[in-house]
C-alpha cells in the first residue's frame, strides 16, 4: 500500500466540522471524496452549495466531494476510510455497519475522546467491535489541527499512529501535501489518551481565562495538566515520548490557548455563569471534553492515577461545584516536589 501516489477515492464517515475539513484536505488534492453524513440539511448543503453550512460555514468545498445518506454508498471503491464520529456514538455506528468496510485499506480513527463507563478509546472500541480481519489496518490521527484552519489550507502538522508501520506510512502519503504534514508513530494508546485528556484541560483553561486569572494560571494548568496526562499514559502502557510530540504537547497547547477550541469556549462560558445544559443547547457541535471529563474521572478512580485538574473539571460539570471553589481546592492542596 505504501508509495507516493494519491488514492483515487477516500471515504469520510461523519459530516461534522473536522470530517468536512479532512474531506476538503483530500478534495483539494484531486481525490474523489465520498462522505457519509447523517444530517439531511448538511448533505444538501454539501451537494448543492459545496459548503457544509451547518457545521463548517464559510469554507468552500471541492467539487470532488459528495455527501451520501447510505454508508454503503460512501464506501464504494474506497482506498481509505476516515472515521470522524464523536466517540459517544462510535460504538453503535460500528455495530450497525461493521460488515460493510473494505478489508485491505487503512481504517483511520480521527475522533478524540474516551467512552463513558467502558473507558475505551476509539481504537479500543474498534478493536472490540470490528471483525478481526480489519484490525491490522487500524490507525489513528492526532495533533494540533483545528478544523477551520485545515479547511482553509493553513499549515498543519499531525501524527498518524498505527500498529503496523506500513499502514501509518500509507496514511502519511495519502494525506500529506505542502500545507498538511503527517508524521508517523506507533503509540496509539498515548496518542489517543493525549487527544482526549487535552480537551478536559482546555475546559479548565477556558474557565481560568474567563475568570481573568491571567497567563500565569493558564501556564500552570497546561504544565500540571501535562503531568496528569503523563501519569495516565504511563499507567495505561503508552510512551512518555509521545507526549513531547504533536499528539501531546502540540495538541495540548493549541486546545488550551486557541479560541477556536470548543472545549476552551465551554470553560469560558462556564466562568460566565452559563449552565452546561445551556452551553450544549447553544451549539450544534459537541465539546468532547464534557463527555471525556466523566470518563477521566471514572478512569482515575479505577487506576488510582492522581489527576486533580481533570477531577476538578468533572466536579464543576457534573456535581455543581463552583469554579472558584474548584480553584481553591487545587491551590490549597498539600505542597510537594514538582515530580511528574
Amino acid at each position: 500500500m505504501t508509495g507516493t501516489r494519491k488514492p483515487k477515492r477516500v471515504t469520510v464517515v461523519g459530516g461534522g466540522a473536522f470530517g468536512t475539513a479532512l474531506a476538503q484536505l483530500c478534495g483539494r488534492q484531486g481525490v474523489e471524496v465520498r462522505m457519509w453524513v447523517m444530517e439531511e440539511h448538511a448533505r444538501d448543503a454539501i451537494n448543492n452549495d459545496h459548503e457544509n453550512k451547518p457545521f463548517l460555514p464559510g469554507c468552500p468545498l471541492s467539487d470532488t466531494i459528495t455527501a451520501h445518506k447510505e454508508v454503503s454508498e460512501a464506501l464504494v471503491d474506497t482506498e481509505m476510510v476516515l472515521f470522524v464520529i464523536p466517540t459517544p456514538f462510535f460504538r453503535s455506528f460500528l455495530v450497525a455497519n461493521r460488515t460493510l468496510f473494505p478489508v485491505d485499506v487503512p481504517l483511520v480513527l480521527c475522533s478524540k475522546g474516551i467512552e463513558n463507563d467502558s473507558l475505551d478509546t476509539p481504537y479500543e472500541i474498534a478493536s472490540e467491535e470490528l471483525p478481526g480481519k480489519y484490525l491490522r489496518n487500524l490507525a489513528c490521527i492526532s495533533g494540533p489541527s483545528f478544523a477551520l484552519e485545515v479547511a482553509q489550507n493553513q499549515p498543519t502538522s499531525v501524527t498518524c499512529a498505527a500498529v503496523r508501520e506500513e499502514i501509518a506510512l500509507t496514511v502519511q502519503h495519502y494525506l500529506s501535501d505542502i500545507m498538511f504534514r503527517v508524521y508517523v508513530g506507533d503509540d496509539i494508546i498515548g496518542a489517543e489518551l493525549a487527544g482526549a485528556v487535552k480537551n478536559v484541560l482546555a475546559i479548565a483553561c477556558g474557565a481560568s481565562d474567563g475568570f481573568g486569572f491571567g497567563y500565569d494560571a493558564r501556564a500552570a494548568l497546561i504544565t500540571r495538566g501535562l503531568a496528569e496526562l503523563r501519569r495516565l499514559v504511563v499507567a495505561k502502557g503508552g510512551k512518555e515520548s509521545t507526549l513531547m510530540g504533536l499528539a501531546g504537547v502540540g495538541d495540548l497547547v493549541l486546545t488550551c490557548t486557541g479560541t477556536l477550541s470548543r472545549n476552551y469556549q465551554t470553560g469560558k462560558a462556564l466562568a460566565e455563569g452559563k449552565s452546561i445544559d445551556d452551553i450544549r443547547n447553544s451549539s450544534k457541535a459537541i465539546a468532547e471534553g464534557v463527555f471525556t471529563a466523566k470518563s477521566i474521572y471514572q478512569m482515575q478512580e479505577r487506576t488510582k492515577v492522581d489527576m486533580p485538574i481533570c477531577g476538578a473539571v468533572y466536579k464543576v460539570i457534573y456535581e455543581g461545584c463552583s469554579i472558584k471553589d474548584a480553584l481553591h481546592t487545587l491551590q490549597s492542596r498539600e505542597l510537594k516536589k514538582e515530580g511528574y
